[in-house]
């Protein structure tokens, strides 16, 4: 199990700043958290050490990635067994159009987030990665109309201890 880090009230303040703009300087940091520039410098680079921030990347556009179609796909395997979805979790991998997959509860399987520019772009995708071949029982296509929260993992405050 892994061990919990102790956050005072100065780390997570600046998590919550860094969690909605990772790219604020750190004076502004600073006089938003009521620290010394070297001390928020100090605390944000032990905090990537420590992995409690894990990432810091940009969110692109996705019209820029070609990627103007979102679907969640909920898949059912022919057989659950550890063997056939490893097998699956392994292939889905490779698969560009895929950017999110979970191993879920229920009468599924698996559930995916697939983007893709057109929906003859998602034809050839389902012919490739979710034929019968593949050990696929069935699969069902959500297609999203509009979003409404994407990926925004700042909405979910900070765990206390």
């Amino acid at each position: 199990m892994r061990k919990m880090i102790d956050l005072d009230r100065f780390d997570r303040r600046l998590l919550e700043e860094v969690r909605r703009d990772n790219l604020q300087p750190a004076r502004i940091l600073a006089d938003k958290v009521g620290l010394s520039v070297s001390a928020v410098l100090r605390r944000l680079r032990r905090l990537r050490e420590e992995k409690v921030i894990v990432a810091d990347i940009a969110v692109v556009n996705p019209a820029l990635t070609g990627s103007a179609l979102t679907m969640h796909v909920l898949v059912q395997m022919q057989q659950a067994g550890p063997q056939t979805m490893d097998n699956f979790a392994r292939e889905i991998i490779r698969h560009p159009e895929v950017t999110g997959a979970w191993d879920v509860t229920g009468d599924d399987d698996f559930l995916l987030r697939v983007q893709v520019g057109a929906m003859e772009e998602y034809d050839a995708f389902t012919r490739r990665a979710l034929g019968e071949d593949k050990g696929i029982h069935s699969f069902t296509t959500l297609i999203t109309i509009r979003n409404i929260i994407e990926n925004d993992a700042a909405r979910r405050p900070l765990r206390d201890r």
